[in-house]
């Protein structure tokens, strides 16, 4: 197998490794050769399997799976170079298997945790255990990557900078890990200076590319802030200045006696802590004081710097951020183009004067590539790329079939009520069919909004008046016929369905209350038992029922479910936080380890009121009682690092550690405060604002509009004696929703019903790429390789495929 993939291979181009090569972070694979219509199909097919497949002994099914490699990647924005041998392509397969991914983030995290059992230990472990513990896990690394150069092409691997990065990371580890055994038998104290690259294996791993791409965003953003940054400095040391001219000569002293903006570096520190407004209005009191006139100067501080150059920072990053975000998600999307054209020409057959994929040939790549899809789910998503039944996918639909399985279509199969089975004549009378059309009525709901509210009205109450505890019976037995009428009109199977949650959430609650209630009635008629306490977490949770009443407001609706589809794009910077939290926490052990202790109120411990060192005696830091904000294990390290990042009193941090070591010290601190506030939570802002623009404002993707246009086709409830394909019928799913509506709409009595989910984007980049797919039209196969790979946050998006990229 190495020997064949040194050839050069008509499916992947020498130009296209060469650029590959340049650009590590930003692969994928050469344009499928020309085919001529004159050829026969076999010939044709023979001409467009790599060479190295020569030995495949099905073609058809070689192709196949490497055409599902090609989908997959597409769907989920995958650009990695993998060879087209077969074993390769199986190995590829088994590398982006969920259970592998999962393995790994499992061995990255419990590789970070050591610090909480290494020492300085949260729950201390022996050395060896830790030391076994960190072996694995590098040795599962080691083993991931060998998995991944066996997939990937040799020159590729060996200049991919993330690929260099982990070796280097294992070796240091590893290296370091015996010095620091060999030095521990010798009793001789040393530093784990290699923790700090842990963070590296989340980073760099092909998993990780979304915290890749949050890097990457802010290392093209540095420039642009580093331009605010330098202003802002020059406007803080000419403030400094001036403050030190106007109040270093008046002798005046801080509420703590120490001498008042008398040191230069002092007061360069004073002032930028009153940027972050969180010594603000303290620092400015001594020359208020003295003259009320001196708060002019301190108001245009704050104007100044706060409100302008902070503001202009958040401009600059966002602004930035979301060019850089536009140019990198419209390569991936004319990446994802590009592998879907690739899967086409391996499946593609001659119809006529055009290129198709036939049906069956489609459902077994379909299949291949979502094995958990339902048959159902796969028929419909076939009766959208086959609109009009011909038996065969164009080239235009096929294209489409990435997006298509990103949007995730729930199938139903509609029930009757079990009443309506027993006792047909009782649930079909007409009282019967008026109590449940009130049921569904949307006055229904309105009115146990108001009890609702009425009752955390009476929550809030005396509890010992006799009365409150009658409406507390009262407002249970109203909550117990809401759930029993609910039940009485939907389908009970569809009512507690898994996916529920509301009605789950509202029958444990009334549940849970009523057995508390009676339990609590029944121990106080028999003994002198107070469970007051089990009462209160009821009634807090009962309380909870209040957010039904936001989720009961279509606009508050709205605002919920783009929360909801955003959450994936924010977990993308919670592991770019973990990773910056890393980092400082391993230096700050190393740096403020047990300078700061702390002890429990009634210590008689020496110098326990200044945190066990006394150099800390009469500070604010001392006086706060924030012992227990210290460096002294990881856990504790995470939390000040929390608190340094919320910003408010950060500088009695920073002047605490700073006395207990040497006054450089505040460097550690106001480089947090640099990376993590103005950078990071900056970043983090634009990335979520963008997002939710995106969608809160967009309307539906055409791909989406698509789906519902042929669920509305086949009539939503698609009856089975009308059905064409008996395979709509096989391997049903679930029912998880409602499918009687509160408008009273009557559904079928049997069949099926195709709904959109409500987290309708499995991946990020999915959603990401709604901003851009107007920019793409469906027809437009995309520029080259070369050119994606090339283009600038400022190019114009090319509209005219090269000679090269034809099809």
């Amino acid at each position: 197998m190495t020997g064949s993939t040194n050839h050069k291979s008509k499916f992947i181009l020498q130009e296209q490794l060469e650029i590959h090569s340049q650009q590590p972070d930003s692969r994928s694979w050469g344009p499928v050769s020309q085919f001529s219509p004159g050829k026969g199909i076999m010939q044709q097919r023979r001409a467009r399997i790599p060479k190295d497949w020569a030995g495949c002994p099905l073609p058809q099914q070689c192709d196949l799976l490497l055409a599902a490699a090609f989908v997959s990647d597409a769907q989920y924005n995958r650009n990695i170079p993998f060879k087209t041998s077969p074993e390769a392509v199986r190995l590829y397969h088994l590398y982006n298997h969920w259970m592998m991914r999962t393995a790994t983030y499992f061995f990255i995290f419990l590789n970070l945790s050591l610090a909480l059992f290494e020492e300085p230990a949260v729950y201390p472990l022996p050395f060896l255990a830790t030391s076994v513990l960190e072996v694995l896990c590098l040795l599962v690394f080691l083993g991931r990557l060998t998995h991944f150069a066996k997939v990937t092409l040799h020159n590729v691997f060996w200049k991919d900078t993330k690929n260099i990065c982990i070796m280097v990371a294992v070796l240091l580890s590893l290296a370091d890990l015996a010095i620091y055994g060999v030095l521990r038998l010798y009793g001789v104290r040393s530093i784990r200076w290699s923790r700090i690259v842990r963070p590296i294996f989340l980073i760099n791993f092909a998993e990780s590319r979304q915290i890749r791409r949050a890097f990457r965003s802010i290392r093209n953003t540095l420039p642009e802030i580093t331009y605010v940054f330098l202003l802002f400095m020059f406007s803080l040391l000419m403030f400094s200045l001036m403050a030190l001219k106007l109040f270093g000569e008046r002798n005046l002293q801080t509420a703590e006696g120490l001498p008042y903006f008398r040191n230069y570096l002092e007061i360069v520190f004073d002032l930028y802590v009153l940027v972050t407004t969180a010594n603000s209005p303290d620092v400015m009191m001594p020359a208020f004081d003295f003259s009320s006139w001196y708060a002019l100067f301190f108001i245009a501080f704050v104007i100044v710097n706060t409100y302008i150059f902070m503001s202009l920072f958040l401009a600059v990053v966002y602004n930035n951020y979301k060019k850089h975000l536009k140019n990198e998600i419209r390569k991936l999307a004319y990446m994802k183009r590009r592998k879907m054209i690739e899967a086409f020409n391996l499946l593609k057959e001659e119809e006529g004067e055009q290129f198709v994929v036939r049906e069956a040939r489609w459902k077994q790549l379909v299949k291949l590539v979502a094995p958990d899809t339902s048959n159902s789910h796969r028929e419909l998503l076939l009766r959208i790329s086959d609109d009009e039944q011909k038996g065969f996918v164009d080239k235009k639909s096929f294209v489409q079939l990435a997006d298509l399985l990103n949007i995730q279509v729930v199938t139903l199969k509609i029930r009757r009520h079990p009443l309506a089975r027993w006792a047909p004549a009782l649930y079909g009378s007409a009282p019967s069919r008026l109590l449940r059309g009130l049921v569904r009525h949307r006055a229904f709901v309105w009115t146990y909004d108001a009890i609702i509210l009425i009752n955390a009205v009476f929550i809030a109450l005396d509890e010992e008046s006799p009365y409150i505890s009658y409406a507390e019976w009262v407002f249970l037995a109203l909550y117990i016929i809401e759930i029993l009428l609910k039940v009485y009109t939907y389908e009970p199977r569809e009512f507690f369905g898994k996916t529920q949650f509301w009605n789950w959430f509202d029958t444990l609650i009334i549940f849970a209350a009523l057995t508390a209630t009676i339990l609590n009635a029944t121990l106080k008629s028999t003994m002198k038992y107070n469970s007051q306490q089990i009462l209160d977490i009821v009634f807090i949770l009962r309380v909870l029922r209040l957010i039904r009443i936001v989720d009961s407001i279509q606009r508050f609706q709205v605002i919920m479910n783009t929360l909801i589809n955003i959450v994936p794009t924010m977990l993308t910077f919670g592991g770019l936080t973990l990773v910056v939290y890393c980092v400082f926490a391993i230096v700050g052990m190393e740096l403020f380890h047990g300078k700061i202790q702390y002890f429990p109120a009634n210590s008689n411990a020496p110098h326990a009121l200044e945190c066990g060192n006394p150099a800390l005696k009469d500070s604010l830091f001392a006086r706060g009682k924030y012992c227990k904000n210290n460096f002294n294990n990881f856990a504790s390290s995470f939390i000040v690092l929390m608190e340094l990042t919320v910003v408010n009193q950060w500088h009695v941090f920073a002047n605490g550690f700073a006395n207990v070591t040497a006054q450089p010290a505040k460097l550690y601190f106001i480089a947090f405060h640099i990376v993590m506030v103005i950078i990071i939570v900056n970043i983090f802002v634009s990335f979520i604002l963008e997002a939710f623009f995106v969608e809160y404002s967009l309307e539906k993707s055409e791909v989406e509009t698509a789906i519902e246009q042929k669920i509305q086709e086949l009539g939503m409830g698609v009856q089975e004696d009308e059905l064409q394909h008996e395979q709509l019928l096989d391997n049903m799913e679930s029912a998880e929703h409602e499918l009687e509506g509160e408008g009273g709409a009557k559904p079928q009595s049997k069949g099926l019903v195709f709904k959109i989910a409500s987290k309708r984007y499995r991946t990020v980049d999915a959603l990401l790429q709604r901003m851009f797919e107007a920019e793409i039209p469906l027809e437009e196969e995309g520029p080259s390789f070369e050119e994606i790979l090339n283009l600038s946050p400022t190019s114009a998006v090319p509209r005219s495929p090269s000679s090269e990229s034809a099809a």
